[in-house]
């Protein structure tokens, strides 16, 4: 039997049946409410308590500290899997096999290379432009270079779309990061691997080869996967709003990489090497920063701890914090900076004031600590965030056209002014 929620309103009552998702959540479906009340809605600012869609991608479990990518646990991803091999999850539902996967990297190279003219859309921003920016109008672009639209339906015409992107996406990050670095613009090469090809086409010099170290690949490679999709987040929220006015794939991609610049989205992890480095210039003293986060009267607040989503831990953290302190150890990174971020992190990881409120290190507290010490400069932060966040993206697109979703369109509570007469001019 059919659980039933019952609204009255002004004596009437109304009935709307609850759904129940795969993981037994419970979301009361209100799509009739405004039809069958004569035009009564709901208020709910950011949408925190609305299921805007039904999705079979990523589940997530705040409370619990749970995330899963089509029901593989994101600790078994992280340890198991690649970031290849996860896109190609995300996108098309399933693992791949070995032929499929070889395949899907094959087809991926042989769309890399990005048309000539790109580059002069490139030169045109100066070097002091943001890359979140430069990377947004890049990848608009690219529906001038691939005026065919998509036919979500098809799914060959699909399966070369998300090869196109993905190819030409990391060349892309690479050319806007040489960009903002004044770097001649470079290639990689298909003897590569995704991430050590994405790291060459970075990092390698004019005048000598670029040598892959493992322990950094296999780092970014992590951060990529912990990133590849969250639920129904801002910038992913934005990726079907856009899309849902059938509006191409690489236009809602570009939508998506403009909300994910926001400081309180993507920009997070950019924020707390910018918190990092302002403890250091006040004489580095930590503890008087951790102090002031204690104080309730005072608003400053620790950057990287704590998340919205997660009220207990959050899991990708915890994954990537072995990795982050491998890296430094390898690195040898001698960077007062990322000191001054061990000793918060430890400080806060012991602590009875931060663990009793769940105050831990999230995953943008580690991963702006792994960009920094890698020589990702803090501007290029939220890029690397886009590139990871790019497969979740593509099938967060894929499932909403062919769930044929309506167009997006919100409600509002108005609270201006009614009726007015029209006042002349000569009479304001």
């Amino acid at each position: 039997m059919s659980k039933i929620a019952t609204l009255e309103i002004d004596g009437k009552k109304y009935e709307f049946p609850i759904l129940i998702g795969s993981e037994n959540e419970a979301t009361i479906d209100i799509s009739t409410l405004r039809s069958v009340t004569g035009g009564v809605t709901t208020f709910d600012p950011g949408f925190k308590n609305t299921s805007s869609c039904e999705s079979k991608i990523t589940f997530l479990d705040g409370e619990k500290g749970i995330l899963r990518y089509r029901g593989y646990a994101i600790e078994e991803l992280a340890e198991k899997s690649d970031f290849l091999e996860v896109s190609y999850l995300l996108i098309f539902g399933e693992l791949p096999t070995t032929a499929q996967k070889q395949q899907f990297h094959k087809d991926i190279q042989k769309t890399a290379l990005v048309d000539e003219d790109v580059k002069k859309i490139l030169d045109g921003f100066p070097k002091s432009a943001h890359p979140m920016g430069v990377l947004s109008a890049l990848t608009s672009a690219l529906t001038a270079f691939n005026p065919k639209s998509v036919n979500v339906d098809s799914e060959g015409d699909m399966y070369r779309a998300v090869c196109k992107i993905l190819g030409k996406f990391q060349v892309l990050v690479a050319w806007t990061y040489r960009k903002e670095e004044g770097l001649p613009l470079a290639y990689g090469h298909n003897s590569l691997g995704f991430v050590e090809n994405f790291l060459k086409m970075m990092y390698e010099s004019p005048i000598e080869d670029y040598k892959v170290n493992p322990l950094v690949v296999e780092a970014l490679d992590k951060l990529l996967i912990l990133h590849a999709d969250h639920e129904q987040n801002c910038s992913t929220s934005t990726v079907r709003v856009v899309g849902s006015a059938h509006t191409g794939l690489f236009a809602s991609l570009s939508a998506g990489i403009s909300a994910l610049w926001g400081p309180l989205h993507g920009g997070a992890n950019q924020a707390v090497i910018e918190m990092l480095e302002a403890i250091k210039e006040d004489g580095g003293d930590y503890q008087k920063y951790i102090d002031k986060a204690k104080d309730k009267n005072d608003p400053f607040r620790l950057m990287g701890f704590g998340h919205r989503v997660y009220k207990n831990f959050d899991p990708r953290a915890v994954i990537i914090k072995e990795t982050a302190e491998r890296v430094l150890n390898d690195l040898k990174v001698n960077d007062p900076v990322l000191d001054i971020a061990r000793n918060l992190a430890e400080i806060a990881l012991n602590d009875e004031y931060f663990k009793s409120r769940n105050l831990y290190p999230n995953v943008d507290f580690y991963s702006g600590i792994i960009y920094r010490a890698i020589g990702i400069p803090v501007p290029m932060f939220t890029v690397m965030f886009a590139l990871g966040r790019l497969p979740g993206w593509i099938a967060q697109w894929k499932e909403m056209r062919l769930n044929k979703e309506a167009i997006s369109r919100p409600r509002q509570l108005y609270t201006g002014e009614t009726l007015r007469p029209f006042v002349e001019e000569s009479k304001r």
